[in-house]
């Protein structure tokens, strides 16, 4: 490997539920929304970046009042290696960093749903990184 996660850590935090019709519709709707995930990175020092991943809930449809959730994930990496090829640096933040995090992170989303009473969230277990970096790669 060459890369090691030194931190980790909920850079930012959004979970706001206007009012209590919102809540009730959100319970009998909760299918009407989809997970967004995002990956970005910022270079720290010349061998340190920081990815963060964020989770977001978002509705389908335009015609019912919306909860705004939204987490980002924080993930220090220190590269072993300066003279890392950019394609080894994407898969890195886009499909290893992601993968080693998720899980982590769906943790933390679903705990805020669960605590709020929404017992029937379902969010994937698990991601294909990989897949969504080829996919990415194609368009």
């Amino acid at each position: 490997m060459n890369y090691k996660i030194i931190g980790k850590y909920i850079k930012e935090l959004n979970f706001n539920i206007p009012n209590p019709k919102t809540f009730f519709l959100l319970s009998k709707n909760i299918s009407n929304y989809k997970i967004n995930i995002d990956i970005k990175s910022v270079q720290i020092k010349e061998n340190i970046i920081e990815v963060l991943t964020s989770l977001s809930l978002t509705p389908t449809k335009d015609d019912f009042e919306s909860i705004n959730t939204k987490i980002i994930y924080s993930t220090i990496v220190e590269l072993e290696n300066e003279k890392i090829q950019k394609h080894e640096m994407e898969k890195i933040i886009l499909i290893n960093v992601p993968n080693e995090i998720y899980s982590e992170l769906r943790k933390i989303f679903v705990f805020l749903f669960e605590n709020c009473g929404f017992k029937d969230v379902k969010i994937n277990e698990s991601v294909d990184f990989e897949k969504l970096y080829q996919m990415r790669k194609v368009q």
